[in-house]
């Protein structure tokens, strides 16, 4: 797969559809690849007339990890203190914008999941002029008091890392259970496929870590998003375990005209059951924005 060079880093991206169409770059969460796109949900969104673009975000996947940055004293930062902060949710979506220029993208329909949601957020608070459309998927705006898990998610988010392949795999398997959407389940087999190919194409735990601590140094974006004029959608699963849908209504409630959709059984994950409605609610959406 091709890599582009962006603020000093190198990411790793590929593309659905025809380059002539018009661009929608896909922007995933805490820890996620970007195969967490999975290629026939990012294929429907191309058949619907788009160039489509996922990439690994710094730190995870196949992109530039930051290794040499000192680890991050996550309770410190909670309490306020971000010294040990290795980079911010706006570095993050600097790193957006940049793909834009290094794809040759002038403006670009943007979708978030989860961490993604809130890099495109931010993005739209710092380069509104770069944005054709906003998708905030199952993500929140950085309020404490909306958007809270579940307590087995949060546990689960805070497991140590696996120090053996199959025990990670294992972790994979149990993590997607417990994210995932009552409404829409999973079988066992497409559960171990996923965990088995996220671990052996990357396993990177400490990158996630220095995410987690830019999510929570970055602060609350509430007040800066009620200026955001991007045209936006978000969409929330109403059974998210992990970022609790008042996260995603408190985020169509600061965006002005933003449209709120949200889909009953679905956890914190894109199943694949919802993937045609999820694909075709983005499609309209970006259709509506223009080009």
């Amino acid at each position: 797969m091709p890599r582009a060079r962006v603020n000093g880093l190198e990411l790793e991206y590929d593309t659905f559809g025809s380059p002539t169409d018009p661009p929608l770059v896909l922007v995933m969460g805490l820890g996620a690849q970007m195969v967490t796109w999975e290629a026939g949900f990012c294929e429907l969104l191309a058949e619907g007339g788009f160039h489509v673009v996922r990439f690994d975000n710094r730190d995870i996947g196949l992109s530039t990890y930051l290794d040499d940055l000192p680890a991050p004293d996550l309770a410190a930062l909670a309490a306020g203190d971000l010294a040990t902060a290795p980079y911010l949710l706006s570095d993050l979506a600097s790193d957006v914008a940049g793909l834009f220029d290094a794809l040759g993208f002038d403006r670009a329909h943007v979708v978030g999941a989860s961490m993604g949601g809130m890099i495109v957020q931010q993005l739209a608070i710092d380069s509104p002029d770069r944005l054709l459309s906003l998708t905030s998927i199952m993500s929140t705006t950085g309020d404490p008091s909306v958007g809270h898990p579940e307590p087995a998610a949060l546990a689960g988010l805070t497991r140590p890392p696996a120090a053996t392949r199959e025990q990670a795999i294992e972790d994979g398997v149990e993590w997607f259970k417990l994210v995932g959407s009552p409404g829409h389940p999973s079988d066992e087999e497409y559960l171990r496929m996923k965990a088995t190919r996220n671990y052996d194409r990357a396993n990177h735990p400490a990158g996630g870590l220095r995410q987690a601590a830019a999510v929570v140094a970055s602060g609350d974006r509430t007040a800066k998003l009620r200026e955001v004029r991007v045209p936006t959608l978000v969409i929330h699963g109403e059974s998210d375990p992990l970022i609790n849908v008042s996260g995603g209504k408190a985020t169509a409630e600061a965006i002005p005209a933003a449209e709120l959709v949200l889909f009953p059984g679905m956890g914190h994950e894109l199943p694949r059951q919802l993937w045609p409605a999820i694909a075709d609610v983005i499609i309209a959406h970006a259709r509506k924005a223009g080009s």
